[in-house]
């Protein structure tokens, strides 16, 4: 027993270092931006000699100089959009494929299976001149429409569904009642689980892109918060430390937030689907 709470106690310490290690940026980064612009530029020190909340005041200030609330509304608008269109799309798709008898299945099945294997950068520049013939460039439309072909979460939710028993909605179709009615009260209840996993995955992989954003967007009113951050390394941004840190914390408090409030959720979601 004594051995065991030594091994315990081992264990949790080098845990705890590790984790410390992962932290140090998000540390410095956070006392950084509490920084004055010539401490920040001088000081190599971790905690500030003289706390100020000036970079902070530039950045979500009344006429602040760097748009970020901008930044983050346009990204919270494309994320929440392109999560909900994800879903929609992919619960009907895996449903199709899965349950309904349609010609060609086996051939859309295998073209989802295909589309898994193809790089992402493949289909970038493509999308891109497809986006412009329709003079949608700059606009929210390619930000929210480039998510909707989402394969992963199709192939997810059918592999769910082929494994699911039917009786419950061959009883359902007995008493009368439809396709749509099945698929809400029937089938999503019993994906939620699946569903709740690529919410979450969904939404940080949007909340978190920055190759599509920088591609498509040319304006500062229309860039997410990952490219608008991206920028703040040049021109006179390059020269002020505190307000680079500033508007990182800004951007990533979102994300780490929501991460950890779904994080429970997002567990118990992969241990159900994994004991169904």
């Amino acid at each position: 027993m004594k051995k065991s709470k030594t091994q315990t106690a081992i264990v949790v310490i080098v845990a705890s270092i590790i984790a410390l290690l992962f932290l140090l940026p998000l540390i410095f980064m956070l006392f950084t931006s509490f920084k004055a612009l010539g401490e920040a530029m001088s000081s190599s020190a971790l905690f500030p000699k003289s706390w100020t909340a000036e970079n902070y005041g530039s950045i979500l200030g009344i006429g602040a100089e760097v748009p970020v609330l901008r930044w983050l509304f346009n990204t919270g608008l494309v994320t929440l959009a392109g999560t909900a269109l994800v879903v929609f799309v992919d619960v009907l798709a895996a449903y199709s494929l899965a349950r309904l008898n349609l010609p060609g299945k086996k051939f859309f099945l295998s073209i989802v299976v295909a589309a898994l294997t193809v790089p992402g950068i493949v289909t970038l520049f493509p999308a891109f001149y497809l986006f412009r013939q329709f003079q949608l460039i700059d606009t929210y439309a390619p930000l929210v429409l480039i998510y909707s072909a989402n394969t992963m979460g199709v192939f997810l939710i059918y592999s769910f569904l082929r494994g699911f028993p039917k009786d419950l909605e061959e009883a359902a179709f007995i008493d009368g009642a439809s396709v749509l009615q099945i698929l809400r009260y029937v089938i999503f209840p019993a994906i939620r689980p699946v569903v709740a996993t690529l919410s979450v995955l969904t939404f940080l992989t949007i909340y978190n892109d920055f190759l599509w954003p920088s591609v498509v967007t040319s304006s500062d009113e229309m860039k997410t918060v990952t490219v608008g951050v991206a920028n703040l390394v040049q021109g006179a941004n390059f020269v002020n430390p505190g307000r680079m840190m500033a508007a990182t914390l800004v951007a990533t408090l979102p994300a780490l937030i929501i991460f950890v409030a779904a994080n429970r959720y997002f567990v118990r979601s992969v241990v159900s689907s994994g004991i169904k």
